[in-house]
């Protein structure tokens, strides 16, 4: 062989192992489901200027789809076409990726995607619910399809669906729901899909992505923080914090902190003394779960812009504390998850939060809750009857995913059903009653199980005392109590673990209430 030809080759090796394979967002797997209707994205990495083409396929389909040259950071993304309402699990079609290398999905579907997020209640899963065992043996259906992201955190969006670095962690896959599958998935997740899939007659894809214990600002992005005025403090305070953060001193204080509780344990005299917790070796600011727009980063924007149908969520427990500034955090993360993905206004359904006897101001949350239905083509599922007096993760999902369902049967896809309990509307006070208006009656109110209870009332004192209610009409109730002669005010359920029986003809519970516009304890003064 002779030089120049040796010089040529070495000139073209570093060039062929250069080439990057091309690789899709963990996103994108067998047996997954496209959202129907829609001219879905699919995008991944590959070498720059490389030529990419997709071919999908099935037994009633066939499409090409040229995707644009990958520019120099190596990432594509292309548009598939719409393929119409659904797919059926006979119908269930084949992508293939090829550039460099060669990719195929198999067994993909066209069905209903929905987003599953918040906190620990959204995370709970199906073998910790009530009665769940008859559930999970009856799971299987082709039809139904699961993903779960792992818990991740990250400062900064990330492009792809990472995985984690916990090796019991489930690997992210998309899984046809089955006995084998669905033990570890989100209970409410689960249960929402069934009743759809159910009810609508489609496939369902679920992709699940929550995390225990984290606040609502964990799942915003930073821009939206950022743009809000009253929460723009948010990210101020982590610079702060970020800056001024020692890991020696704290290193320190740890090691000084975990002495004094050893000696505190030797010195306990009696075997069943109770002792403070152990310290915890502190944090780094920014590696928490909790910290502001993290989880939004590493567990939402890698997930932007896969095609759904919408989102459900449950969450509020960690930001009781700041009741009153959910009103405005609530709402802000729901619409920048809406204007991030560019899809409309895609329903969002949430749920409020279930009786729970704690000090914390829940009756303020669950309002902050219900005032984000102001915004369009939300809905809220209330749980007033499956709370745990003692238990922060009320046990009974199956209400809770159904609930969710029906909002979205009447939101997102216009069935003409009733989705929700009595929702106060109006009050007139006569003399020493009030009379409350509701929508949502549904043919009529009703006291489930004896007369109705949560009921309280207040004149100008705003001092509130028990009431007496009594159904007055389809859509009404009257309201009084003894030495209230000029009642102002009327609440119902205003409690952290309230006992009502409020309920309307379809068979939901009413949501708590409160007809003033008095100061509460979480409002700045």
């Amino acid at each position: 062989m002779n030089a120049r030809l040796i010089a040529l080759l070495f000139a073209v090796l570093p060039l062929t192992t250069a080439r990057a394979d091309v690789k899709l967002n963990e996103l994108f797997t067998d047996n997954m489901v496209l959202q129907a209707d829609r001219e879905d994205a699919i995008w991944g990495t590959a070498s720059p200027g490389e030529e990419i083409t997709i071919f999908i396929t099935s037994s009633e389909y066939k499409s090409e789809t040229k995707v644009l040259q990958p520019g120099e950071d190596g990432s594509w993304r292309a548009t598939l076409p719409s393929m119409g309402p659904t797919a059926s699990e006979s119908a269930a079609l084949t992508i293939r990726i090829v550039g460099k290398n060669e990719l195929t999905l198999k067994n993909v579907l066209v069905g209903e995607v929905w987003i599953c997020s918040g906190q620990s209640n959204m995370e709970w899963s199906l073998r910790q619910s009530f009665e769940s065992k008859k559930d999970i043996e009856s799971a299987k259906d082709p039809l139904l399809r699961l993903y779960s992201v792992p818990h991740v955190t990250s400062m900064k969006p990330l492009e792809n669906v990472p995985h984690s670095s916990n090796k019991n962690a489930q690997f992210t896959h998309w899984y046809v729901s089955s006995p084998e599958t669905v033990p570890g998935f989100s209970a409410v997740a689960y249960y929402f899909g069934k009743h759809l899939r159910e009810a609508r007659k489609v496939p369902v894809g679920l992709i699940h992505t929550s995390w225990g214990g984290t606040p609502a600002e964990a799942w915003t992005s930073r821009p939206a923080l950022d743009a809000e005025p009253t929460l723009r403090y948010y990210h101020d305070n982590l610079a702060k914090a970020i800056k001024n953060y020692d890991p020696q001193k704290a290193k320190e204080q740890y090691e000084a902190a975990l002495q004094k509780w050893e000696q505190q344990v030797a010195e306990a005299k009696e075997p069943n003394k109770s002792t403070p917790p152990k310290p915890r070796l502190p944090a780094a600011p920014g590696t928490s779960p909790g910290t502001p727009s993290v989880l939004y980063n590493a567990m939402i924007a890698p997930l932007i812009p896969y095609g759904i149908a919408g989102a459900i969520w449950y969450q509020g427990e960690s930001n009781a504390g700041k009741a009153f500034e959910y009103r405005t955090l609530f709402a802000t993360m729901i619409q920048d998850w809406r204007k991030n993905w560019n899809q409309g206004d895609f329903p969002f359904l949430f749920v409020q939060l279930a009786p729970y006897d704690t000090k914390a101001p829940w009756a303020e949350l669950r309002e902050a809750q219900f005032m984000a239905l102001a915004l369009p083509r939300t809905g809220m599922a209330v749980i007033t009857d499956v709370g745990e007096a003692k238990d922060i993760h009320p046990k009974k999902k199956e209400p809770v995913g159904t609930r969710l369902a029906l909002a979205a049967r009447a939101i997102a896809y216009g069935e003409q059903i009733e989705y929700s309990g009595p929702v106060f509307e109006a009050v007139r006070f006569e003399g020493e009653k009030a009379i409350v208006k509701f929508s949502h009656a549904a043919s009529g109110l009703e006291a489930k199980d004896g007369k109705l209870t949560g009921f309280t009332i207040a004149g100008d004192d705003q001092k509130f005392v028990e009431a007496t209610a009594e159904i007055t009409g389809a859509d009404t109730i009257g309201v009084s109590a003894p030495g209230v002669s000029k009642p102002e005010s009327v609440r119902f359920g205003w409690h952290s673990y309230p006992k009502v029986n409020l309920w309307n003809r379809a068979g939901l519970p009413a949501t708590p209430f409160r007809t003033d516009t008095w100061p509460v304890a979480t409002q700045p003064k």
